[in-house]
């Protein structure tokens, strides 16, 4: 495999000399640029291979030029490579295409020409600013949002533009936001994926992105308006105090396997961009269960990667990077390393250092899992947290000591290598599984949609449905399920490290059962504003000003437990072993000390969980003459009760 050692730069740039076209292949016998005027191809120009593996040319082609490659060379799988002229490629550097990618037959069949169904990159002009400061510290809140989904119902957003990034900067979009108070929106992919191969035949498709093909283009159903249009959505956000991370795919491409189609990386240099098996370089490592694994360990991909992450920070001012299966970003032939070159290249680079890098810690690759062993400053989202909560809160026993565990910032995962502070990013519900109203509706999945007889999803949700199936009028389910979700919310927003919700779920969001909607581009993953519970979505503004106001509940450093934190019964009295081994232990008192936005003092802070569908009785002494005050979550007192020297009232649910 070649190294790049040449630092000028790849993709098409404009220069003085006109714009130099640059797209490197190692395995390549010749790459051809093509031109389009439209529709029509016009010109077909032989690029120049330098010694460096980068294939060049530099003509005239001002900003607006739609072009392709098509690249030369062996046919031959079983050798792992995939040259073929008929096919037109798009770029990987590209940033904006003219078109959406979709599915069809020939872009697997070798000789079957492309033309028509390949979008071409469009020349653009350079956009790049001085990095900003990032809008998002860790502690705050991220919203998981997918773009499309979000706004295609939105009834304040106008039609032309429900279901883009643009539609993220209405002010009534951010009016939501800010009401919940959301420290920065994590988009979904919005970068041009393609639909899996099953999914046409099926009338489906992929509404969710998960299968990108180039990894800066910006998919064009998402951002008609291209790098402007984020870039104008982002600064609109930062107005408003709210940050931007963009969650993005490093770990496959939508190529997929040996049956999969020829786009732009597997026509280029398919050896150099995927993993093959050691012995067997036709075979394709399918580490992600997608197809093939980016192979993140050689340098030609590391630089892609770093290049198009650079590219977001300076043309779009995004804050932060999520990264889907980020195990992946860690691997080479040896497994996963937390120094693999690639994460401490990011940490390193002067344009990323400061952004906020949030892993999906697992593959399904060996060795995958890796919860806790990201490098510092990675944060990480924390399934074993979102299992233990949901498990606590379904009535399963003796689940108490690991929700105080999750409490306190998973220390158990987060401090293995010697580290103070957690990098925890905590949910109950994320796009991946059931949302927030469907976990205490549903006991089981409802996949039928997907067309796989419900075979596709995960089995073990650790979901309830309060005594029925799903859709009910039974006012007294409905009732409990709204409880459920309250104290859902109410623990999740109680957790230390960062909190992470899915856009919808603060009002009672349903996808019917579906627990792996990524295929459904419809009315089951759109947000239905009309029916949003408004009592759910203020419940959890009250619980974000309450995590804004006491400081205590945004820190990451760990309780040491010298005067920080005590776990009291619902008596007062501290926990003993044995309360925490029992199986009836269904309460649990979080007593921590923390300063006080609002009062511009150091206070204590009260948290009472009770999972039981039967209201107990808590007690609180005030200490030093401080009186107690409750604040939010009791049926029998109120935020604004008056405040005493003791306080005893009835926690129901939350």
């Amino acid at each position: 495999m070649s190294n790049i050692t040449s630092p000028s730069p790849l993709g098409a740039v404009i220069g003085s000399e006109g714009t130099t076209f640059s797209v490197f292949s190692a395995t390549a016998s010749g790459i051809e640029l093509c031109m389009f005027d439209g529709e029509r191809e016009v010109r077909r120009l032989p690029m120049q291979r330098g010694e460096d593996g980068i294939h060049r040319l530099t003509v005239t082609a001002p900003a607006g030029t739609r072009y392709g490659y098509r690249a030369s060379g062996p046919y031959a799988p079983d050798e792992g490579l995939w040259f073929d002229p008929a096919k037109l490629l798009v770029d990987p550097y590209a940033t904006e295409l003219d078109r959406p990618f979709r599915h069809d037959a020939r872009l697997i069949h070798f000789g079957e020409d492309t033309t028509d169904l390949v979008p071409r990159a469009i020349v653009t002009a350079p956009s790049h600013r001085q990095p900003e400061p990032v809008r998002f510290t860790p502690g705050g809140l991220v919203y998981e949002v997918a773009v499309k989904p979000f706004t295609m119902r939105h009834p304040d957003v106008p039609k032309e533009i429900r279901g883009t990034v643009a539609a993220l900067a209405h002010p009534a979009v951010i009016a939501h936001l800010k009401h919940i108070g959301v420290s920065a929106v994590e988009l979904m992919p919005i970068t041009a994926w393609i639909d899996e191969r099953h999914l046409p035949p099926l009338g489906l498709s992929n509404g969710w992105g998960y299968n990108p093909v180039a990894f800066m283009a910006l998919d064009p159903r998402l951002v008609p308006g291209g790098v402007r249009e984020l870039r104008e959505t982002v600064d609109a956000l930062h107005k408003e105090g709210i940050g931007v991370i963009l969650d993005l795919v490093f770990n496959h491409s939508g190529e997929s396997d040996r049956w999969g189609t020829t786009l732009s990386m597997r026509g280029l240099d398919n050896l150099t961009y995927y993993r093959h098996a050691t012995d067997r370089p036709g075979d394709l490592v399918n580490d992600t269960g997608c197809g093939n694994t980016i192979a993140c360990d050689n340098p030609v991909v590391r630089r892609l990667i770093l290049d198009s992450l650079r590219h977001f920070v300076l043309s779009a001012g995004i804050d932060g990077f999520r990264f889907d299966l980020g195990s992946i970003l860690g691997r080479d032939r040896g497994g996963f390393s937390r120094d693999a070159a690639l994460l401490q290249e990011m940490l390193a680079d002067p344009i990323l250092k400061d952004r906020v890098l949030i892993a999906e810690p697992w593959d399904i690759g060996p060795g995958g899992y890796q919860l806790g062993n990201f490098p510092p400053p990675f944060l990480e989202w924390n399934d074993r947290a979102r299992d233990d909560i949901r498990r606590h809160w379904r009535g399963d026993e003796r689940t108490v000591g690991s929700l105080a565990t999750v409490l306190a910032g998973s220390s158990d995962i987060f401090s293995r290598h010697g580290s103070t502070n957690t990098r925890s990013v905590n949910f109950i519900a994320a796009h991946d599984g059931f949302t927030l109203m469907d976990l205490v509706s549903y006991a089981e999945k409802h996949n039928e949609a997907n067309g796989e007889q419900n075979r596709d999803g995960h089995n073990e949700n650790y979901s309830w449905n309060n005594g029925v199936e799903g859709k009910t009028e039974d006012k007294e389910v409905l009732s409990w399920r709204k409880r459920d979700v309250k104290g859902l919310l109410s623990t999740l927003f109680a957790t230390r490290g960062t909190v992470m919700l899915t856009a919808g779920d603060e009002g009672g969001r349903s996808q019917y059962g579906n627990n792996n909607a990524y295929c459904q581009d419809n009315d089951i993953t759109y947000v239905d504003w009309t029916t949003l519970d408004k009592d759910l979505i203020d419940h959890t503004a009250a619980l974000s000003a309450l995590r804004a106001r006491f400081a205590a509940l945004r820190q990451q450093a760990f309780f040491t437990g010298d005067g920080d934190v005590e776990w009291l019964r619902f008596d007062g009295m501290p926990m003993t072993t044995g309360d925490w081994e029992s199986s009836e232990t269904d309460t649990l008192l979080m007593m921590i000390a923390s300063g006080d936005a609002v009062q511009k003092k150091n206070t204590r802070l009260a948290i009472a969980i009770n999972r039981s569908h039967a209201p107990h009785r808590t007690a609180l002494q005030a200490r030093d003459g401080a009186r107690w005050q409750a604040l939010l979550g009791t049926e029998t007192a109120t935020p604004d009760a008056t405040p005493a020297r003791s306080v005893s009232f009835h926690v129901e649910i939350y």
